[in-house]
């Protein structure tokens, strides 16, 4: 079955396509935000740059279109039968630059959670809110603990590093002792030689 619509009817509607502030990504952010959740909005400085980051929960979501994210197992995601080879090579890259910007997000330890538009339809909506605000608790204790970790890690490498100085010192130390040096050459000693 062929297009409904005129290729130039085709182009127009496609152009007028949102890639921010769409009806899927504001509904969500209601909800999110008559839930207590705080957040910005399409952050240009994190990797893909999100629809919706709770740096709070140090956490990303997107809410990707099944048509243009390629949902697999969605109704609402049908490959065009006019331009085929286009359609399918688009919705790959989309899918891999997806993947791509998820690692990149989790290698700077951001949580990153996918909705998608489906999942945001009257039916499934309650349960889908319910399950991001179940993902957010569990991030944010992800979070905390990773921060304590760093700090103790961060205490731990001040601690060597005094222990190593203190080590330095005292051996510094006897060694003018028992072989008489004076501070210069002690000082010396630290210099590079000249080539």
């Amino acid at each position: 079955m062929g297009d409904k619509v005129s290729t130039d009817q085709r182009h127009f509607i496609m152009s007028r396509v949102r890639s921010i502030n769409t009806k899927p990504e504001i509904k969500l952010r209601k909800a999110l935000f008559e839930k207590g959740f705080r957040y910005r909005v399409n952050v240009k400085t994190l990797p893909g740059k999100p629809d919706i980051v709770l740096p709070k929960y140090h956490t990303a979501i997107f809410v990707n279109g099944c048509f243009w994210h390629g949902h697999a197992g969605c109704k609402y995601y049908t490959v065009p039968e006019t331009n085929n080879e286009f359609w399918v090579e688009k919705v790959a890259r989309n899918k891999e630059r997806d993947a791509v910007n998820n690692q990149r997000l989790e290698s700077l330890s951001w949580s990153v959670v996918t909705v998608w538009e489906c999942e945001l339809k009257s039916k499934a909506f309650a349960d889908t809110v319910a399950r991001v605000e179940a993902e957010l608790a569990s991030n944010k204790e992800k979070w905390e603990a990773y921060q304590v970790k760093r700090k103790s890690d961060r205490e731990f490498a001040r601690a060597e590093a005094r222990r190593k100085r203190r080590i330095r010192e005292e051996v510094e130390r006897e060694l003018r002792e028992q072989f008489h040096l004076t501070s210069k050459v002690n000082r010396m000693s630290h210099e590079e030689p000249e080539i």
